[in-house]
């Protein structure tokens, strides 16, 4: 009996681990298009490749090269006079525009794409390769490099967008008179939630050197005038006053005991009817594809301690903040928001 005969084996396709294995080529290509800004040049319509390298600051033909690979895959469009146009997919690497990916492209093709090349090491070792490969934590690289921390947040800020607008979309903040945004960054998601409820105030939290930058977010999403800005350490303290508590992606960036020490300043100040949202990918069981458990993976190779979690897992975490899972609320986008009450 021959060896190839698993019926479970016999549709398995070697193209289709090809283009697993060579998944970075597409990945670095487009993080090249958003350095060089070639969205940004096409907004007016339609240009050579020579004409674009004069700006762009490249060779004329290796550009060429690399836009026609990228139209292969749907990110431009080539034209019969052998120009290149923007397409809806490469429009989200303009900067300045409220669905903007390109700080996102260059955030995950950098030092984080460097990263992901010893994930061996991560494998073999239990330790994030971020810190292997720069010889610090990634946060304090983020401190000692502005430029890339600014693209961090500026990320961070596009990503939270959709994500916002779903989460405030499938939870019902209505009984909420004051939201306060744990690490909130520049306020994107506490702006999706007063858009939504006019009524409630909001009180944004953050490092003081990034609430610092807030206030023009604020004013562009129309809630300035209801949301306080207050910069702190999570570790040390959050604002009291809050109907409830919203992290969102921030527990998964650490280790069970600070998370732990995270929710225990929350619960300090929490009333009796105060909640805790807890925002994240929840793991669920089985084989089914869930982009949580490559995330999960990617916070391996990032921080040491940082993983996605499932709900037994959060509830794990909660009781031992003095706090009691409600529900898990799913949103369109694949996040969760994670209910939690004091016990």
């Amino acid at each position: 009996m021959s060896g190839n005969s698993d019926p479970s084996t016999s549709n398995l396709s070697p193209a289709t681990l090809l283009q697993m294995m060579t998944g970075y080529w597409t990945s670095q290509a487009v993080y090249v298009c958003a350095k060089l800004g070639i969205a940004d040049q096409l907004v007016d319509g339609p240009r050579t490749a020579a004409e674009l390298a004069i700006t762009a600051g490249a060779d004329a033909a290796a550009l060429h090269r690399l836009l026609r690979a990228l139209a292969s895959v749907g990110v431009l469009a080539a034209t019969r006079a052998g120009q290149f146009a923007l397409t809806p997919l490469g429009a989200l690497l303009r900067s300045g525009t409220p669905d903007s990916m390109r700080a996102l492209t260059i955030m995950y093709c950098e030092e984080q794409y460097r990263s992901w090349g010893d994930l061996l090491y991560s494998v073999r070792t239990g330790q994030p390769a971020f810190d292997h490969v720069y010889g610090m934590q990634v946060f304090d690289y983020f401190r000692q490099n502005p430029d890339a921390g600014c693209v961090f947040n500026e990320a961070m800020s596009a990503l939270t967008n959709p994500l916002g607008s779903a989460v405030a979309d499938a939870y019902d903040f209505s009984a909420c008179g004051t939201v306060v945004d744990v690490a909130g960054g520049h306020g994107a998601l506490i702006g999706a939630v007063l858009r939504n409820n006019q009524k409630a105030r909001g009180i944004l939290f953050d490092l003081p050197h990034v609430v610092s930058g807030a206030e023009e977010h604020l004013v562009a999403a129309g809630i300035a005038d209801r949301c306080t800005s207050v910069g702190g350490d999570f570790f040390a303290s959050v604002p009291p006053g809050g109907d409830a508590y919203v992290l969102k992606q921030i527990l998964h960036d650490w280790d069970d005991d600070r998370c732990v020490a995270i929710l225990d300043q929350c619960r300090r100040v929490m009333s009796d009817h105060s909640k805790v949202l807890v925002i994240e990918f929840v793991l669920p069981p089985g084989d089914e594809p869930f982009f949580g458990k490559w995330l999960d993976l990617h916070m391996l190779v990032m921080a040491r301690g940082a993983r996605e979690r499932t709900a037994a897992e959060y509830e794990a975490l909660f009781k031992r903040a003095r706090l009691a899972l409600a529900r898990v609320v799913p949103t369109a986008l694949g996040l969760s928001v994670v209910e939690a009450a004091p016990v």
